[in-house]
């Protein structure tokens, strides 16, 4: 992380989340979104004669539960700052240029490129564990910060 940015991170009280709370919020979310999909599926589900046919029905929903992720990251961290399980965990997102809540913008941006991320193998994730400034690559693209609240 540049000196500037530690500097105006100090001065202005904020501590950058550590790995083992965003993961518990990731962990949080994605449990919540699980949970939404079984619920609005459900009738589906329930009709399912086997594990084969749950497997191709969740399939057949990528796209949409990969919308269904792109509008609650986007929304929440526009609205709030944070999605539920960042909440939850006490940790929010910030604009690396104005320590602020992001715009609807830079939270479209986040949450899009959060999502190709998993795409990818979680390797943004990865990437965000070895960063000084533990920015994955959805962070690096917005330009935010996951900080303490």
């Amino acid at each position: 992380m540049n000196e500037e940015l530690q500097e105006r991170l100090h001065r202005e009280g904020l501590v950058l989340a550590d790995v083992k709370k965003r993961s518990l919020a990731f962990f949080i979310d994605e449990m919540l979104l699980s949970f939404l999909l079984i619920f609005a599926l459900w009738d589906s589900f329930a009709n399912a004669q086997n594990t084969e046919e749950i497997i191709l029905l969740t399939n057949s929903f990528v796209f949409e539960y990969m919308m269904m992720k792109i509008i609650y990251q986007a929304f929440f961290v526009m609205q709030y700052g944070a999605t539920l399980g960042k909440m939850a965990v006490k940790i929010h997102v910030i604009e690396v240029d104005t320590f602020g809540t992001p715009n609807v913008l830079v939270s479209l941006n986040r949450a899009i490129f959060r999502v190709i991320s998993e795409m990818l193998f979680y390797l943004g994730f990865l990437w965000g564990m070895m960063n000084p400034s533990k920015q994955t690559w959805h962070d690096l693209t917005a330009k935010t910060l996951v900080v303490n609240a």
